[in-house]
């Protein structure tokens, strides 16, 4: 009998619920807790409730709501999921209780909830190691189980497919980000795409899982394996002119021919998969660039256009400054507006005054253009590092001696002295503990009250 036809007819009650999260976590719960659980008569009653007052979302417990079907405290919960049948409730007469279990067809959803909830996905489904490791031991097995062989293939369809997945996600992005008009939205549509769980899978594809190194493994493994597949084969068939036809000898050999054709069969399958594979993921890379230079590329047209929050009256001015016809704009608008006096706001704790009634006409002013050497304005703001790597090289050669740098009352003889040596100071606690010794001394005041403390960076002794 199928699984489907199993499944009660309230079953699908639950993803119409509006608590239908606080149901799948707490099933997940009761799931994972069973594979745990050292009693071998299953979960009780009792237990299933204590587990769900321990696990369940705290804020769906405190929710109070006058239909039973959305009754969301640990009791009702695991009555609603009984009733629904996603969970069975038996007596046991050895326990004297009532004890919950869980029916195959519900455990296959419950499976498919913990991939939903899991965020950093199921790494083994999508990893190159799964293969790698695979292929591995069919190599090392004297056997030669082909049943190895299709779990490599397995996987590497897996990891085929999460690449693709990978593409499809990334494209979503190109859109988000060619709509944002504001720095502050480009920065949410970096920070969505560096955090989401194909970013992750991507990272460890790329560190921990080592694609490219494995890759070549995988490839050597292949060829050894169709090699020694294909002589197996050769000399099976070569054994097979000296049997008789119907002895066991024979049979067998004809079994074991036809698994040598079947694993060459796999271990072909599998080399096309790493061929798509590669082409998939140098693609996305690829497209990871492409998205960090369209990033880059929408930053600077904010830069060039402002940002779509700004200040209109900024906006105003710098199309102002643009036209050839300022003054004549300013005349008009100063005769349309109508304006006698700026506005005043006027508190509960406004001291009241008598009105002014000498009214002063609203005369707008001709920007001023800045001079040179005057300060920047909001508009001309633009980040740049302070010192260059190069500067920050040449101070810290200034004050090493045979490869130690000391900082000394003479080190700081004015404020870019001391910034530099900031920076100095934090290269060398960012490397402290790796091949480098930092040491504090004591406190210098410089004449012009700069106070900072001296310090010694060097090597230790078993790296020079």
């Amino acid at each position: 009998m199928q699984a489907k036809s199993r499944v009660p007819k309230d079953f699908y009650k639950l993803f119409a619920s509006k608590y239908t999260e606080c149901y799948q976590l707490a099933l997940i719960s009761i799931y994972e807790e069973s594979g745990a659980s050292y009693s071998l008569m299953g979960l009780t009653e009792e237990d299933c409730q204590n587990i769900l007052c321990e696990k369940a979302p705290s804020f769906l417990a405190d929710e109070a709501d006058d239909s039973p079907e959305e009754d969301v405290m640990p009791s009702g919960i695991l009555r609603r999921l009984v009733s629904w049948g996603w969970l069975k409730r038996d007596f046991d007469e050895a326990l004297n209780q009532y004890v919950i279990s869980i029916p195959d067809y519900s455990q296959m959803f419950i499976d498919v909830f913990r991939r939903l909830f899991d965020t950093a996905g199921n790494q083994e489904q999508g990893s190159i190691l799964a293969v790698y490791s695979h292929l591995f031991t069919y190599h090392s097995d004297t056997e030669k189980n082909n049943a190895l062989l299709n779990g490599a293939l397995h996987a590497s369809k897996s990891l085929r497919q999460m690449l693709s997945d990978m593409q499809e996600g990334m494209r979503g992005y190109f859109e988000e980000l060619a709509g944002q008009k504001t720095f502050l939205g480009v920065q949410k549509v970096l920070i969505g795409e560096i955090n989401n769980s194909d970013s992750e899978k991507y990272a460890i594809l790329t560190t921990t899982d080592s694609f490219y190194r494995y890759k070549e493994e995988i490839r050597e493994l292949l060829d050894q394996n169709i090699a020694q597949a294909t002589v197996k084969k050769q000399a099976l068939v070569e054994a097979a002119a000296g049997l008789k036809q119907d002895c066991a000898s024979a049979q067998q050999n004809k079994k074991d021919i036809l698994s040598c054709e079947e694993a060459i069969g796999l271990l072909f399958g599998i080399a096309r998969e790493f061929e798509g594979i590669e082409k998939r993921y140098n693609q996305l890379i690829d497209q990871k660039r492409m998205f960090a230079k369209r990033a880059a590329a929408r930053i600077r047209y904010i830069l060039a256009e402002g940002d779509a929050q700004d200040d209109r009256g900024k906006a105003f001015v710098r199309l102002l400054d643009r036209s050839q016809h300022k003054d004549q704009i300013l005349e008009d608008f100063a005769n349309r507006l109508g304006l006698t006096e700026p506005f005043q706001i006027i508190k509960e704790k406004s001291f009241p005054r008598p009105r002014n009634t000498a009214k002063r006409s609203f005369c707008p002013q001709e920007v001023q253009q800045l001079q040179e050497g005057a300060p920047a304005g909001f508009g001309d703001f633009v980040v740049k590092p302070l010192y260059t790597q190069a500067q920050i090289a040449k101070f810290r050669e200034e004050n090493e001696r045979d490869g130690v740098f000391l900082a000394t009352a003479q080190t700081v003889r004015s404020v870019e002295d001391l910034e530099k040596l900031l920076f100095v100071w934090q290269e060398a606690t960012e490397m402290a503990g790796s091949g480098v010794e930092v040491e504090t001394g004591e406190e210098f005041t410089t004449p012009e009250g700069f106070r900072y403390s001296g310090f010694l960076v060097r090597r230790k002794k078993e790296d020079v």
